[in-house]
């Protein structure tokens, strides 16, 4: 499996983060794009109100282990940074 280092929809590099004790993933960290001028994420905010009335948007993320991706949800451009590992 080739890891991914970039976003592939802005080419930031991935981001470290550690998912919270007791989360639902079963690993103990992602790599999620943190870059707040991308694509992915600013989109996320007009889909998620268009579609489901939300005000929230998503961070692109990868699981390390078995290389999945998918959206990381988020509530602000500052939510989850301060579990990023440096």
């Amino acid at each position: 499996m080739e890891e991914i280092k970039n976003c592939p929809h802005c080419g930031y590099p991935l981001m470290k983060w550690r998912c919270p004790s007791g989360s639902s993933w079963d690993v103990e960290f992602l790599h999620v794009c943190f870059n707040d001028e991308c694509t992915y994420f600013i989109r996320g905010w007009d889909w998620m109100r268009t579609k489901f009335k939300q005000n929230i948007s998503y961070r692109y993320s990868v699981n390390p282990v078995n290389g999945s991706s998918g959206p990381l949800p988020v509530w602000s451009k500052d939510a989850l940074k301060n579990s990023i590992i440096e």
